[in-house]
């Protein structure tokens, strides 16, 4: 330390001194307004970007409430579709249930009427089958004209064990 108390010399520490002050001058004038007006300008940067970030948030989550409420209305429409096809589906199957029953009673109804009216046909045979029966068994006992009461049944007997009914 001593030394450079030895080697200071004033007009050297002036000189560096004004050098100094007009160094700071020049750098206030030219570069610092500069630097600080940079620095400024990156600082509403980074503060519009921040913003915008936020907005940004902001309308993702304004997005993501439209799209769960709309996902919501989706399934909501869904369902309810879902339930009228569910109800459309009972509805054609009890109409076809109904189509099925009411076709099932025409065709019994009419096989009832069939048998009904072949019943009166083969009643109506069997009729003419047992008149031409009587006539030829009565042809038969007229001929013989039998006196006896047991002769007549007996031939009456035999006659109808020969005869086959079809």
């Amino acid at each position: 330390m001593d030394q450079l108390l030895n080697d200071f010399s004033p007009g050297l520490f002036f000189m560096q001194a004004i050098i100094l002050l007009i160094l700071i001058v020049l750098m206030r004038k030219f570069a610092w307004k500069p630097i600080l007006d940079s620095l400024n300008s990156r600082e509403e940067g980074i503060k519009d970007a921040l913003d915008s970030a936020e907005n940004a948030r902001k309308e993702l989550q304004n997005l993501q409430a439209d799209n769960e409420r709309i996902l919501n209305e989706a399934r909501a429409e869904r369902d309810t579709m879902l339930k009228e096809a569910r109800e459309l589906k009972e509805s054609m199957i009890a109409d076809a249930k109904a189509e099925a029953q009411e076709e099932a009673d025409k065709i019994v109804a009419q096989a009832q009427a069939t048998i009904a009216s072949e019943k009166k046909v083969a009643i109506a045979d069997l009729k003419s089958q047992v008149a031409e029966f009587s006539v030829q068994i009565a042809e038969k006992v007229v001929r013989k004209q039998l006196n006896d009461k047991g002769q007549q049944l007996e031939l009456v007997e035999s006659m109808l064990e020969d005869v086959t009914l079809n």
